[in-house]
């Protein structure tokens, strides 16, 4: 089976669509960081180090010091499919962040998003 494209895109060419999405909606960079360091456990050095590596998405995931175990909390639909029904654990990761990205830009408030 052909592996999803996503997989093999470098995060760093990502990473500023998902800026560009929340700031288009008055959110700023740092909360998107802030949603990238609670799912992945990266934090602002080891973040930086991934987008300088131009890490695939597949290794940026594989590669997360420690996802959060809330993440399982995320639930929803997010480009059609529903995010707690997704079988591959990597397009579940990822999706995960989407929605995130997508919730912060709807103007849900960062405790909501972070499943506080």
């Amino acid at each position: 089976m052909k592996r999803p494209r996503i997989y093999t895109l470098p995060f760093s060419s990502i990473y500023p669509l998902y800026i560009e999405k929340a700031e288009k909606k008055g959110r700023t960079k740092e909360e998107v960081d802030e949603i990238i360091f609670w799912l992945t456990g990266y934090d602002e050095h080891t973040l930086q180090q991934q987008i300088v590596k131009e890490t695939d998405v597949e290794a940026f995931f594989k590669e997360a010091p420690c996802m959060n175990p809330n993440a399982i909390l995320i639930k929803g639909v997010i480009c059609g499919y529903r995010v707690e029904e997704i079988e591959d654990e990597l397009m579940r990761q990822i999706r995960y962040l989407d929605k995130l990205i997508d919730e912060l830009a709807k103007g849900k408030a960062m405790q909501k998003i972070l499943r506080a």
